[in-house]
């Protein structure tokens, strides 16, 4: 089953709450999903889709500009 991992971290941004990237390791990226002030960790995955690493770029949260 192929989950949309940006859609997956729009739909959480939008929402208030927040997403790390907790590390990077070649081509792929492990992402933590936190409640709305940033704490507990609700969720992690990791992904090498290309569409994701584009969607993060170099960014290490969703706190962080899009575009710096």
């Amino acid at each position: 089953m192929h989950v949309d991992r940006v859609a997956e971290l729009q739909r959480w941004q939008d929402s208030g709450a927040v997403w790390e990237v907790i590390s990077r390791k070649g081509r792929s990226v492990t992402v933590a999903l936190l409640r709305c002030d940033g704490g507990e960790e609700l969720e992690r995955f990791t992904s090498d889709d290309p569409q994701l690493l584009e969607f993060i770029g170099d960014r290490l949260s969703s706190t962080e500009s899009r575009w710096r």
